[in-house]
């Protein structure tokens, strides 16, 4: 561990303590960002499409309406959002049923704040039958709680599911630490008002104020987070 993170404090929950780490899931805890790509590269090459390499960038980590919808449009494909929707998220499943690849450091910070009793939740934007398949993996017992897109009315880039989150672990989102690996999810992270470590997965993610960003889960330990709480 080589962070300049402050280390971990002594404040209770009355000063500025550390209440609960809210995780985002693709490309943070499982290395599947680019089995969604394949998916869609695969669903648009059998409609007789052929998809922009630069287009990745805009689809990462953003709910499946926007992205589904942003392809539908710059492609011009003959399918409804719903149709494509079944299609990628059964491509996707199929991908995990063959592989599915934790992300560096990933299975040791969940067990960290697992032997902690850290209040930790999943927030994700992938659907919730997604969600359940993969947690079939990483683990249910590591979350108190899930976040699915499919379950909120407005998901990432909006603030709802983190606001959602950290009120089911009666936290103030003020003191919770967000980890995440899109611009997307950062956003949504910032504008609910959590302090946020960025992980890039596919696209670069620069620093700023109350976001610290780090190569790898390989970083992040409870102390790092903890330590957050006081920048």
């Amino acid at each position: 561990m080589t962070s300049t993170v402050p280390a971990l404090g002594t404040r209770t929950a009355e000063g500025s303590a550390l209440q609960a780490v809210l995780l985002d899931m693709d490309g943070t805890l499982v290395d599947t960002e680019g089995f969604w790509w394949d998916a869609e590269v695969e669903v648009f090459a059998a409609l007789g499409h052929t998809l922009d390499e630069s287009w990745r960038d805009i689809v990462v980590g953003g709910p499946m309406t926007r992205s589904a919808g942003f392809l539908i449009e710059a492609t011009g494909a003959d399918i409804t959002l719903a149709e494509l929707t079944v299609l990628l998220n059964d491509g996707f499943e199929d991908r995990i049923s063959r592989a599915l690849p934790l992300m560096p450091g990933a299975a040791r910070l969940l067990a960290e704040l697992a032997a902690h009793d850290v209040p930790t939740a999943l927030v994700s934007a992938s659907h919730r039958r997604i969600i359940d398949r993969i947690l079939g993996s990483i683990g249910t017992h590591h979350f108190r709680l899930t976040v699915a897109g499919d379950e909120v009315e407005r998901t990432k880039p909006h603030p709802d599911p983190y606001l959602i989150a950290a009120a089911g672990l009666g936290a103030e989102p003020g003191r919770c630490a967000v980890i995440e690996d899109t611009a997307t999810g950062v956003a949504a992270a910032e504008a609910a008002g959590c302090r946020v470590v960025a992980v890039p997965s596919v696209a670069p993610i620069a620093p700023a104020a109350g976001r610290t960003v780090v190569p790898s889960l390989e970083q992040v330990d409870l102390r790092f987070l903890h330590g957050l709480m006081s920048l």
